[in-house]
C-alpha cells in the first residue's frame, strides 16, 4: 500500500500554493525590510499586509503580532519575557502538568531564576479544573500559561473560562495554541487571552515560522538584541519568505474551514468505530467531547508503543508516540502520566493525527493494517 500519513500534529506538508506564495521572496522581492530604497519598501509593504492579515484571523490589532521562528521561540518569549518584565508585581506562575516542553522547560528555567511555579493537575480527560486554578491564584502571581489544545491527546482547556476568571486582574493569560490555531475558532479579545503563541509548520505551512500576539498593554522584556524590529522585541531579519508563506497557508485554512473541520473529525469516528467493530481491546485517551478534531491517541492494551510504531512503519503508515520534540525518549509520556498511573495504557499508546491530503480511504487503509498489527502482538 501506499505511503499514509497520520502524523499530522508533528509537522504537516506544506502545500503547493504556499511554496509559490514565498519564490517571489527568494528571487525578485529580496529587498530588507528595514531599508528604505524601494527594494525594502516593497518589502515591507508585503511584510505588514501579512501582519495585518494574520492579527485579523484571531481578533488583534496589526502591531499585537511579533514575527518568530516557530511554537518553541513564541512561547519562550511569552513566559520568560512577560516574567522577567513584571517581576516587580510578583514572581509566582501557574501551569499546568501537561504542557508542550516549550513552555515546561521555560517555567523551569524561571524557576531556577527565583521564581515559583505551580503546576495544576488534570482530570482523567487531560483538562484542568477551573476551581483549582482559582486555588492556586496569589497576590503575588504574574502569569498563567495553559496551551490551548493538547499536542498529544487532543483536549481542549476551558479557555474562555480562565480568560473570564483572570479579567480585570493583573495576571497576564498566555495559551500555547500551537495545535488549536487554524483548527479552532480564536478570538484573543473575547477570550481574554494576552499572549497566544502559533506556528506555520502544524497548518501546511513553512517550518521556521509562527507568530507571537502580545495584547497592547503587556509589557516583555526581550531575550535578543541587536536592531529595532519587531519593535525590539525580536530583532534580526525578518524571514520574509517564511512569513509569507505563513500567510497563504493561513488564508488557505479560511477556505471551507467548517467542512475541512467536519472532514477531520469524521476520520477520528471512522478510525475509532473500525476499531470498535474489530474487537481488539483499546482506549481512546483525552476527551472525546472537548477535543482537537484532528488528534486522537488510543491506547492498545497489550502491545508496546515501539512495537506498535516499527510495524505501522513497515506497513508504510506514520503515527508516533507523542510529541515529536521528546522522539527517542524512553520515558513515558507526561502527559499521560499526568492523566492517569496505569503504565501498561501509557506505554501502548499511539498518536493519529489528521489533515491535509488524507482521504477517507487512507483512514479505513490505516486503521485494518493497524488492527492487524494488534492482533499479530498482542
Amino acid at each position: 500500500m501506499n505511503a499514509i500519513y497520520l502524523d499530522h500534529a508533528a509537522t504537516s506538508p506544506t502545500r503547493l500554493e504556499v511554496v509559490e506564495a514565498m519564490a517571489p521572496y527568494f528571487t525578485t522581492l529580496y529587498g530588507n525590510p528595514s531599508s528604505i530604497h524601494q527594494f525594502g519598501r516593497n518589502t515591507r509593504q508585503a511584510l505588514d499586509e501579512a501582519r495585518r492579515s494574520i492579527a485579523s484571523t484571531i481578533n488583534a490589532n496589526f502591531n499585537e503580532i511579533v514575527f518568530t521562528s516557530g511554537g518553541t521561540e513564541s512561547d519562550n518569549m511569552a513566559i520568560v519575557g512577560a516574567a522577567f518584565a513584571n517581576m516587580d508585581k510578583g514572581k509566582h506562575i501557574i501551569t499546568s502538568k501537561i504542557e508542550h516542553h516549550a513552555v515546561l522547560h521555560a517555567v523551569e528555567y524561571l524557576e531556577r531564576n527565583g521564581f515559583e511555579v505551580t503546576y495544576l493537575p488534570v482530570d482523567l480527560e487531560g483538562r484542568i479544573e477551573i476551581k483549582e486554578l482559582e486555588s492556586a491564584l496569589r497576590d503575588d502571581t504574574i502569569l498563567v500559561t495553559i496551551m490551548y489544545g493538547n499536542n498529544e491527546v487532543g483536549s481542549i482547556q476551558p479557555i474562555q473560562e480562565i480568560g473570564s476568571l483572570l479579567k480585570g486582574s493583573d495576571v497576564l493569560f498566555h495559551t500555547d495554541a500551537v495545535q488549536a490555531f487554524g483548527s479552532l475558532e480564536i478570538d484573543v479579545k473575547e477570550h481574554g487571552i494576552d499572549l497566544l503563541s502559533a506556528s506555520a509548520h502544524k497548518i501546511n505551512g513553512p517550518k521556521g515560522n509562527g507568530f507571537l500576539y502580545v495584547n497592547g498593554g503587556v509589557r516583555l522584556e526581550p531575550r535578543t538584541f541587536g536592531g529595532e524590529q519587531e519593535r525590539k522585541r525580536r530583532p534580526g531579519t525578518e524571514n520574509v519568505p517564511g512569513i509569507m508563506g505563513m500567510k497563504k497557508a493561513i488564508e488557505l485554512l479560511s477556505i471551507d474551514k467548517d467542512i475541512r473541520q467536519q472532514q477531520l473529525s469524521s476520520f477520528k469516528k471512522k478510525m475509532i468505530d473500525l476499531i470498535d467493530e474489530s474487537g481488539i481491546n483499546y482506549i481512546v485517551n483525552g476527551s472525546q467531547n472537548e477535543a482537537l478534531p484532528h488528534v486522537l491517541n488510543i491506547s492498545f492494551p497489550g502491545t508496546k508503543v515501539e512495537s506498535v510504531l516499527v510495524n505501522l512503519d513497515l506497513a508504510g503508515i506514520a503515527a508516533s508516540s507523542g510529541s515529536a520534540c521528546t522522539a527517542g525518549s524512553i520515558e513515558p509520556s507526561h502527559v499521560l502520566a499526568a492523566m492517569f498511573e496505569d503504565t501498561k495504557r501509557m506505554n501502548s499508546a499511539i498518536r493519529f493525527s489528521f489533515g491535509y491530503g488524507n482521504t477517507m480511504e487512507d483512514i479505513e487503509k490505516a486503521t485494518n493494517e493497524i488492527i492487524k498489527i494488534v492482533r499479530r502482538l498482542t
